[in-house]
């Protein structure tokens, strides 16, 4: 746990730093400016967001802002109101992260980008709101597929990319090995331009004879097979080569939620997290982790930089270091030829090894007896379903109405920051083929403002209310009241059932919970995620009693000043990814949409009170 809780530091930490770093439009993997690969120090700290915007970054915004307009004292004590507050339940979430309490650390992150969009001010015309959601979105963002995600089993272990592990790997020249491959490419069938020379040879030698090099080549072999059809056709319409399916090799080893910490690039691609790669960037889903957008975004991209240079190797050079350094190197020695330009020592040391190392993957692909990779078992591609939803639904809440697992739901859905999608935002919810009928069928019993926090159960053999209702951190009576049925009823096998769950979210006044019968500091501190130390403190309790009835804070209290006027959750408010602002549609209000859902759901739910068979 400790070294989980530190690799969480350590990535806040970093992400602040790239969140500061001055915003290019560029790709590829975090060498882009030609720097060496930063190493996180050990003892990385997480610091307050707003401390990172005390260097440069941050003074240019309040020049900018000075210069702009004469200063509003009563906006900008609204401002850092505001500010202060998402900071604090940021805060909140490190805390219940660090105590091991993932649930509430997740509600904590989600409140402090909430706090912002549903605030009713402008963030988009205001440049110290702005550059505060900028900020945020960056950090939590990071923390949340980085850290909460990878870290708490709910999504595998991202490995090195095979050229990430042979970085700082040297090549001495092989003439026979040289000699052997231009043999081999004489009968290699490519769309793409193979070469051989001492450079691809040395990669060569490393993926065949390396045991590490050999093991992540073969990793990434295995799991294209997950993607390769669905990155073909976007190749194709593009006119890109086939083979620079390969280009994720060096990247991310095809895995789709690679985030490097250092320079903020994430995905399968490793896309920036600022650029015009028609990618949305929000506080509920990034499309640079989604596997089929993005690729999408890699085909015209790779297109684009091809278009510009009219030689594939300068447009993957590009990929990596950007489109303006390869440019300015072409345009100092007066060689549009990448190994000219190689020769003469003007890129840096990792788009050196970047092309090469790809070529060399593309000869071993293609010939895969000649270096151990015959054995390869590519996995399946990945297929699924899609059901489009409108408002905020638990992926664990999916997983239970799917008959499935909350990894495999995470996995179809990698694009997703959240454990939960996007409230007010259409979203296109990846489900496990031949689900979409029974989702649709199980979620219409689901109130539609419960759909973020209620659960569903299929009961199992031998199971009574009570050990669910304890399995959920709920009560009997309530799930009995729920599902129409009597508190000592008894539940049969496939029976179908809607367990409420009572949940509490870090927002602007504390959430309390009423006591019930049966309920001690323990399992409410169970239930909400917190620590019984904390809810004596937050109630200014001497003792561990609690009195049924009685109102218990179960989130901490935020200690403002004065506050102003809040308006209710905004339909419209979302971040864009090139520019960290905040779109504007024209739609009914929050409260009305609100109150029709509302209304709504209770009907349909009502009318549904009845004992549910599993579908058969």
């Amino acid at each position: 746990m400790a070294r989980t809780i530190q690799r969480f530091k350590d990535v806040r930490r970093w992400a602040l730093v790239a969140a500061c770093a001055p915003l290019v439009m560029l790709a590829g993997c975090p060498q882009n400016q030609g720097a060496a690969k930063a190493k996180v120090p050990a003892n990385a700290t997480a610091p307050a967001i707003a401390s990172g915007r005390s260097g440069q970054a941050g003074q240019a915004v309040k020049s900018a802002v000075a210069k702009a307009q004469p200063v509003d004292p009563a906006r900008a004590y609204k401002d850092q109101q505001l500010i202060n507050h998402a900071e604090q339940l940021y805060r909140n979430g490190v805390d219940n992260y660090s105590a091991g309490h993932l649930d509430a650390a997740r509600a904590s992150f989600d409140a402090a980008v909430d706090a912002m969009l549903t605030s009713g001010m402008d963030l988009k015309g205001d440049p110290q709101l702005a550059d505060e959601f900028d900020h945020l979105l960056n950090a939590v963002n990071s923390l949340e597929m980085a850290a909460l995600k990878q870290g708490n089993g709910f999504s595998p272990t991202i490995e090195e990319a095979p050229l990430d592990a042979a970085n700082q790997v040297t090549f001495p020249a092989n003439p026979a090995l040289t000699a052997k491959v231009e043999a081999e490419l004489k009968t290699t069938q490519s769309d793409f331009p193979l070469v051989i020379n001492q450079y691809v040879a040395g990669f060569i030698s490393y993926f065949s004879n390396s045991q590490t090099g050999h093991a992540h080549l073969l990793r990434s072999l295995e799991r294209a097979g997950k993607y390769k059809a669905m990155i073909s056709k976007d190749l194709r319409d593009q006119g890109v080569p086939q083979d620079l399916i390969y280009l994720a090799v060096a990247e991310s080893g095809f895995q789709p939620q690679a985030l490097n910490a250092h320079s903020g690039a994430g995905g399968m691609w490793q896309f920036m997290p600022t650029g015009a790669y028609g990618l949305t960037r929000n506080g509920w889903f990034d499309e640079r982790f989604d596997p089929e957008k993005s690729s999408k975004a890699y085909a015209q991209y790779m297109k684009s930089l091809y278009n510009q240079f009219g030689d594939w190797y300068l447009a993957m050079a590009a990929y990596d270091w950007g489109p303006g350094n390869v440019q300015r190197a072409v345009m100092r020695t007066g060689y549009a030829d990448f190994w000219e330009l190689y020769r003469r020592n003007v890129l840096p040391g990792e788009t050196k090894n970047y092309v090469p190392g790809i070529i060399a993957a593309i000869i071993m692909a293609k010939n895969p007896t000649q270096y151990g990779l015959d054995k390869m078992v590519p996995e399946p591609a990945v297929v699924s379903d899609t059901v489009t939803v409108d408002d905020a639904v638990d992926l664990r809440l999916v997983a239970d109405i799917t008959n499935t697992t909350l990894p495999e739901i995470v996995a179809l859905n990698p694009s997703l920051l959240r454990m939960t999608t996007p409230r007010d935002v259409p979203f296109d919810l990846h489900i496990p083929v031949g689900t979409s009928e029974l989702f649709a069928s199980r979620i219409k019993q689901i109130p539609e403002d419960k759909r973020d926090t209620w659960r569903f159960h299929v009961v199992h053999d031998g199971e009574t209310l009570d050990a669910i209702a304890t399995a959920f951190h709920t009560h009997a009576s309530d799930i009995a009241e729920e599902n129409g049925v009597a508190a000592n009823d008894s539940v049969d096998a496939g029976d179908e059932l809607v367990i409420p769950i009572a949940t509490a979210r870090a927002v602007a006044h504390p959430q309390t919970y009423k006591v019930r019968r049966g309920d001690t500091l323990v399992t409410v501190a169970d239930r909400f995620g917190v620590t019984v130390e904390q809810l004596r403190r937050w109630n200014h309790l001497r003792s561990n009693a609690v009195r049924t009835g009685s109102s218990l804070r179960v989130s901490e209290p935020v200690k403002l000043a004065p506050k102003t006027r809040m308006r209710g959750r905004s339909s419209h408010g979302h971040a864009r990814s090139h520019n960290s602002s905040v779109s504007s549609h024209s739609k009914s209000t929050s409260s009305e949409r609100a109150t029709s859902k509302k209304s709504s759901a209770k009907s349909k739910h009502v009318a549904s009170k009845t004992k549910r068979k599993a579908a058969r």
